[in-house]
């Protein structure tokens, strides 16, 4: 009786002082960093010795027990939560928090020996068998049974313990390639509901051809042998929801069972076409993220920073880090470049930067056996003390101080990017060239940006909302509707300006190429049409347009034969057939403007192109505009104030003179006059409150 008035008093104690999360908003009081803590992986018994050095270290959240179904119900009904008890209350004495995962992604063996039918039947005919994890068919009633017991008996037990501020479901939810049988007619219970009669679907997706027309659902094929692209088409998106499905029930079944001063949130992967975002995130408070940087020679910042925009700009809130690199990754032992001395930490200012209210590194401590052998934690296999150890201390004391000013960051970009999973998933099938394509441009476009300090947002296709944007960067439209297309030029013709891709505007919502001109509905706001395209060999653009040099002045990949009505040219291939076509058009509509790229850019036309219209239209300007390797991201604060990072991407001391206003240097105290000259050193950051 004296224990639970103890842990009842400890508990309402903890509730009425000021915790890192606030109950009602869900805001952060301060940036949360910390690591993935797998003490049931551990050699031996070192619960004591690991937390003193987390409390050392300045570390103040760890995630536990997504990993681990098998510990916690090692036998069928059978439930065991004293070894887990142990770790959480140890945390709880020294004052870390705790994101506690629901543990469904690694089944336990007992399950598949007594279940083999949930196991992953795959396209290829290929079966998943035991032994590696996410090996399941999510949607089996099977899986869910015992998904939905273990979930329930873990929040029965764990909801009221004060250590846990949040919940993470599952972990790196994705399809697994499932296509077993049951999965099949789940997704001929999609199609009836969304196309009522197989009448419809044989107009819509033209079953005429190859006289594949059908007179019932009890006709309808498997997905194996398909080859129309409306059937694959509407299978991924079928897919893409089950996942969201997923996590929104498992959301769920949490939501019952938390505190209001508790979050949920789930661990998303920057594949960001394997699940509908916005689906499942609507009982999330917030989206995570796992995300892995280049190290050494290989850092860039690009590399994480646009799955940072795109999932700060999912709920337009903002996101956590779940996962990222301490020292090396890898499956095995040939990928192993651990960071140079200031990346790891320049990697969680930028993270930050980018919306971030948590940084946490998988993992605490690197394993000893498995698959993950070389997916090094920030401690090495020795479990002492390291050079990275070091580095995430000197960052987590200087969080401790400063953290409270960076967090809640409220970023308010006028350049958004447009993403479209429909055309990721419509390239796909008849694709143009080798690898993703539509993603090709995606990246290139947000790396121009990003290059040229021009902050941007992501805006889904599924709710495209332009409002407050300026600039509109759009990879491949291949397939949208006729509404989305006229949104777009709507958006032109008020004033916004857009930067399009190759093959927009081509194929309707069904992934049906229109039977009109191209690009359709976009025709009148582009100023041109075309009838004619064709796969190219790099071709020069004529006398270097945008002065990116001799190397760098290429066409590529594929050209659209396109002939300007109101349009102008801003290049022309360089080329005796192709010189009548220009590679690159304008268009003045209504208030705004239409560029046009009809072939695909080296990066350095791309970014010259995003930067000149960036100029034109005032989201820059010459005065104050810096450029890669030195990045500037900047936001508010909780206080109202701007704060302003420069972070340096690269091995050389960076020099440059302040445009901005008069403000602090957070890390040092020192202040800061516009028309300062300021110095970084390699792989270093400066922040501002201005």
């Amino acid at each position: 009786m004296k224990k639970t008035v103890k842990r009842f008093l400890t508990f309402s104690l903890l509730m009425l002082v000021l915790t890192n999360i606030n109950a009602q908003s869900q805001k952060f009081n301060t940036i949360l960093y910390g690591v993935a803590y797998y003490h049931e992986y551990m050699p031996y018994d070192r619960l004591e010795k690991d937390v003193q050095l987390m409390q050392d270290a300045g570390i103040s959240v760890v995630r536990l027990g997504e990993s681990t179904w098998s510990l916690f119900e090692p036998e069928e009904g059978r439930f065991e939560f004293a070894w887990m008890d142990r770790i959480i209350d140890r945390m709880q004495k020294v004052g870390i928090k705790v994101i506690f995962g629901t543990p469904t992604y690694s089944i336990p063996a007992w399950m598949a020996k007594k279940h083999p039918e949930l196991l992953v039947e795959r396209l290829d005919g290929s079966k998943s068998g035991y032994g590696i994890r996410q090996n399941f068919d999510i949607t089996n009633p099977t899986y869910l049974f015992y998904s939905e017991r273990i979930i329930r008996k873990l929040m029965e037990h764990y909801a009221k313990h004060p250590a846990i501020i949040g919940y993470q479901v599952d972990n790196e939810t994705h399809d697994y390639g499932t296509a077993n049988y049951d999965y099949f007619r789940g997704f001929v219970d999609y199609m009836k509901k969304k196309y009522k009669t197989t009448d419809t679907i044989n107009k819509l997706w033209g079953l005429n051809y190859w006289g594949m027309t059908l007179n019932g659902w009890d006709e309808f094929p498997t997905r194996t042998s398909a080859t129309n692209p409306s059937y694959k088409l509407e299978w991924d998106r079928y897919t893409v929801k089950s996942v969201a499905d997923f996590i929104t029930w498992q959301a769920g079944i949490v939501a019952e069972y938390k505190r209001p001063d508790q979050f949920i949130t789930h661990d998303f992967m920057p594949w960001i076409s394997s699940v509908d975002q916005l689906a499942a995130c609507q009982k999330l408070d917030m989206p995570s993220l796992n995300v892995y940087h280049g190290s050494q020679n290989d850092v860039t910042g690009e590399d994480v920073m646009w799955a940072d925009d795109f999932y700060r700009s999912v709920k337009k809130t903002n996101h956590l880090i779940t996962e990222t690199n301490a020292q090396t990754i890898g499956w095995d032992s040939k990928g192993q470049y651990p960071p140079f001395d200031g990346q790891g930490r320049l990697f969680v200012y930028s993270h930050i930067a980018g919306g971030a209210n948590m940084v946490e590194y998988w993992h605490w401590h690197s394993i000893h056996y498995g698959q993950e052998t070389y997916w090094k934690g920030v401690l090495s296999h020795d479990l002492e003390p390291n050079r990275f150890y070091g580095e995430v201390s000197q960052t987590a004391h200087e969080l401790k101080k400063i953290g409270s000013k960076l967090v809640n960051l409220k970023i308010k970009n006028k350049t958004a990017i447009l993403y479209s999973r429909d055309s990721e998933f419509g390239l796909s099938y008849m694709p143009f060239k080798d690898g993703n394509a539509y993603m090709e441009v995606l990246r290139q476009m947000h790396r121009a940006a990003f290059r040229q300090n021009i902050g941007v947002d992501f805006v889904l296709a599924e709710n495209a909302d332009f409002t407050g944007y300026s600039l509109l960067l759009v990879p491949p439209l291949y397939v949208a509707s006729d509404a989305l297309l006229t949104k777009i030029s709507d958006f032109v013709k008020n004033g916004g300006h857009v930067i399009m891709s190759v093959k927009s505007g081509f194929c309707d919502e069904n992934s049906v190429v229109r039977h009109v001109k191209a690009p359709g509905p976009l025709k009148e706001a582009a100023g041109f049409y075309y009838q004619e395209f064709s796969n190219i060999r790099p071709i020069p653009l004529r006398d270097d347009p945008f002065k990116v040099g001799i190397d760098k002045n290429k066409a590529k990949d594929w050209a659209e034969f396109l002939i300007p009505e109101t349009a102008k040219p801003l290049a022309l291939y360089d080329d005796m057939f192709f010189s009548k076509y220009p590679a690159i058009t304008e268009n003045r509509f209504g208030k705004g403007s239409f560029i046009y790229e009809g072939c695909l850019l080296t990066d350095e036309v791309q970014s010259k192109i995003v930067l000149n219209k960036a100029l034109e239209i005032g989201l820059t300007d010459k005065d104050t505009h810096l450029s890669y390797p030195v990045v500037m991201k900047y936001g508010t604060n909780d206080q109202g104030k701007t704060i302003r990072y420069y972070l340096n991407y690269s091995n050389v001391e960076q020099s440059f003179v302040s445009g901005y206003a008069n403000g602090t240097d957070l890390l040092t105290n020192k202040q800061l006059k516009k028309g300062d000259s300021i110095t970084l050193k390699p792989w270093d950051l400066l922040i501002v409150e201005e």
